[in-house]
């Protein structure tokens, strides 16, 4: 094994010198290998001692091209035809490998397969700076002129679903027992001379020996219906149309020109990446008509992006620049990146995805390098579009990157961003960017010139909830009425366009499960005859799907209503009128010029069911409920206080309309100065709650709901209309409250004729609900 060249140690074929005698088969020389189902492979063939006669030992690569296992059949003949240089050979990658670098790679491919001769169809596996890739050879031009073509039915199906495991370009030692197994060797004289018609006549006509095949290599000509070597088209100047074929239609003779790759040949790569609107896939194919609740920033990305695109002349004759980026940010889930797709299908250009992280690389230069390219083959197909997805993993802000990769891919955007108004492609590039943490952006990119237009994707109101789930269920066979789609998009508060198809999803199993409930044994065709989603199915679906922003933050309400509350009608009322009114009747609210209140305070003494109130409310109006303990805030280190306080409040207005309740709000809003230190805790959490309640940023669609029972400890600017607008009493409850507490309790527990219920109201006087 030793004595094998190094050179000929990618592709060989092990025999016993007796094989090799009754083959035909020349030590070192090359064999054309051929499969029962028409693939073929060129090997290299060797003797080795001690095997035994008519097996063959193949490596894994060999195999999985030729789609043959231990136990097939493969027919071996020596290659008596010329075997001369390749002066160009055409390879695809695979898409996800398609924003390599070709000359690097190219330079990779000559050093690995030098001296190899090779087919259209074949398909090579190898690591390229660690990575494993996968190329199909489509088509090989010698410097005789003549061409071997590969076309698409002959493209193994292992180009989309690779299995290929190690690299055949790499292998140095030669294992028998790892990297060999042994075959049968059909080398009978019927069927390695038997030929069948040229091309020129009827394939129907064609004859395949099958004879003298066994029954392992008939298995695996009907479990893989890919053909290599029937697609094969020998064209060009020394192509042959009286070519002589072997097996089935189309295969390559043992006796036609072969050809090998040298070091100068010529690596061509085929573009891989496409058009979104050549794309035939259904589920890519979106359009902005599916998209809903979005129509006013879809009017603005269309004027920014499809203007300079299709009319690029309307700007230069005005003299306006052209935008070069449009940046869309906003929560998970609300359409960044379905808007990106509907229009790369809608405007027909080059599209260019890029998936933030997957860019970057370990190696010095290779993600700048990468980004460059993409740019370079953007401005070639232009009209183009570069779409960057999850842009904050790509350009983080530079002072606070980990590292200096960071730092340069940041940079060589900014420059490739800089560089398309200077060209000739003006207007005919354009970025797309998409992050749902625009704060963590660098600065830089967010300044005109680059990324021109910030659209903000914010969350659905009921209107676009609405035009959403009428979108949705289009093509979903349901019997909700129009009121109750209605009240479905308006009882779905902080839900966003993913939430809403969960939702959808949910309800569609729900209605199965009923159906299937009621009959098992129903066929997929009745089925889907049968299963109507109810408006019930939605309501059990809105349990099991909560709102994104809201999963982190998940409090589970209790059901309590206002009916388990005895007494205090016009508690009620007065929270009602502060938190549901505004909700359900905005318009009047607009039309008599009234703010409604941002801030409602509940006091009085302890066990008078203020707690109990705020989850009545919270059931009742079914509005995203966040409760926050006033002391679990506080942090022993310096700021994570205040950022505990901006963090709740954020994710309140992210799930707007909510309520956030602050229980005992006393130990987080102490009055200023009586706590001890000039810089104390206490003080800063407290400024910061005063700010995020009426600050610069408005808090709008959440109610804070407070309760305390020491409101002489709370300072007097957190009280102040406009933030803590209602400070409603809750008193110890009075004979009549009392008489409807003992009787709700009453329901649950069986009670002797012998108690008198206006004795037990007379006897608790002063008692305060809970202890009654």
């Amino acid at each position: 094994d030793d004595k094998v060249p190094k050179m000929l140690r990618r592709a060989l074929a092990q025999l016993s010198l007796s094989s090799m005698k009754s083959a035909r088969l020349c030590i070192g020389r090359p064999a054309l290998l051929s499969s029962a189902s028409g693939r073929q492979e060129v090997c290299t063939a060797w003797p080795t001692t001690g095997f035994p006669g008519g097996k063959i030992g193949l490596s894994e690569s060999t195999r999985k091209n030729l789609k043959v296992h231990p136990g097939d059949v493969v027919t071996v003949q020596p290659v008596t035809g010329a075997v001369i240089q390749a002066e160009e050979v055409t390879v695809k990658l695979r898409d996800r490998d398609a924003t390599v670098n070709a000359e690097e790679m190219s330079v990779c491919l000559l050093r690995n397969l030098e001296g190899k001769v090779v087919l259209p169809g074949n398909l090579l596996a190898f690591t390229f700076y660690g990575k494993l890739c996968n190329i199909v050879v489509m088509k090989v031009k010698g410097t005789d002129g003549a061409e071997l073509i590969a076309q698409h039915s002959a493209i193994p199906s292992d180009m989309h679903e690779p299995d290929l495991e190690r690299s055949d370009l790499e292998t140095s030692t030669l294992d028998l027992s790892l990297q060999f197994s042994k075959m049968d060797v059909d080398a009978s004289p019927e069927l390695t001379t038997m030929s069948t018609p040229s091309k020129a006549e009827d394939p129907s006509s064609l004859v395949t020996p099958s004879s003298g095949v066994a029954a392992g290599g008939q298995d695996s000509a009907q479990g893989d219906g890919a053909d290599l070597a029937h697609d094969w088209e020998p064209s060009g100047k020394g192509g042959s149309e009286e070519l002589p074929l072997t097996g089935n239609s189309g295969a390559i003779s043992n006796t036609d020109t072969f050809y090998f790759i040298s070091s100068r040949t010529r690596i061509n790569f085929i573009e891989t990446r496409t058009s979104a609107s050549e794309d035939g896939d259904c589920e890519s194919r979106v359009t902005y008509d599916m998209i809903g609740g979005l129509s006013s920033q879809l009017r603005t990305i269309r004027e920014t992006v499809e203007l300079p695109l299709k009319q690029p002349e309307l700007f230069k004759s005005y003299g306006i620049p052209p935008p070069r980026g449009v940046l869309l940010y906003g929560p998970p889930g609300t359409g960044k990146t379905m808007i990106a797709k509907a229009i790369a299908n809608e405007v027909g250009a080059h599209v260019t995805v890029i998936n933030g992280p997957e860019i970057i690389s370990k190696f010095y230069g290779e993600s700048e390098s990468r980004l460059r390219q993409i740019f370079a083959e953007a401005s070639l197909c232009r009209p183009s579009i570069i779409f960057i997805d999850e842009l904050d993993a790509l350009c983080p802000k530079r002072e606070g990157a980990q590292n200096e990769v960071e730092k340069r891919v940041v940079a060589s955007l900014l420059t490739l961003m800089d560089g398309i108004g200077s060209e000739e492609s003006e207007g005919q590039v354009l970025v797309l960017g998409a992050t749902n943490r625009a704060h963590a952006l660098d600065a830089a990119l967010r300044r005109p010139g680059r990324f021109d237009k910030e659209i903000e994707i914010g969350i659905p109101d009921a209107r676009g909830r609405l035009d959403i789930l009428q979108r949705l269920l289009r093509k979903v066979p349901h019997s909700l009425t129009a009121a109750q789609l209605v009240r479905l998009a308006d009882s779905a508060h902080g839900y966003v366009g993913a939430d809403l198809a969960a939702l959808c999803k949910e309800a569609g199993l729900y209605a199965l499960r009923r159906a299937l409930g009621k009959s098992p044994n129903l066929s997929d065709k009745e089925v889907a005859g049968s299963v109507m989603i109810a408006f019930n199915d939605f309501l059990q679906g809105m349990n099991d799907v909560r709102p994104s922003a809201m999963r982190e933050v998940a409090v589970d309400v209790p059901k309590v209503s206002w009916s388990d509350i005895g007494g205090l009608e016009d508690i009620k009322l007065k929270l009602k009128q502060a938190v549901e009114w505004p909700l359900r009747h905005p318009d009047s609210f607009i039309r008599m010029g009234i703010q409604p209140p941002k801030g409602v305070l509940l006091y009085g003494p302890p066990g008078c069911s203020k707690t109990m109130i705020a989850k009545a409310l919270a059931h009742e109006s079914g509005l995203n409920f966040l409760a926050v303990k006033g002391p679990e805030l506080m942090n022993k280190y310096v700021g994570e206080s205040e950022r505990a306080v901006r963090e709740i409040f954020r994710k309140a207005r992210a799930v707007s309309p909510s309520i956030l309740f602050f229980d005992e709000i006393d130990a987080l809003a102490v009055e200023r100065g009586n706590s001890s230190g000039a810089g104390s805790v206490s003080d800063r959490v407290l400024a910061q709650l005063l700010t995020e309640m009426d600050g610069m940023e408005q808090l709008k669609d959440v109610t804070v709901l407070a309760a305390t029972n020491r409101p002489d400890m709370i300072d007097k600017a957190l009280l102040r209309p406009g933030r803590i607008d209602r400070i409603i009493y809750v008193p110890l409850p009075d004979a009549a409250t009392r008489g409807e507490i003992f009787k709700l309790h009453f329901q649950s527990m069986p009670i002797s004729d012998e108690v008198c219920l206006a004795e037990l109201v007379q006897r608790t006087q002063k008692y305060s609900g809970a202890e009654v």
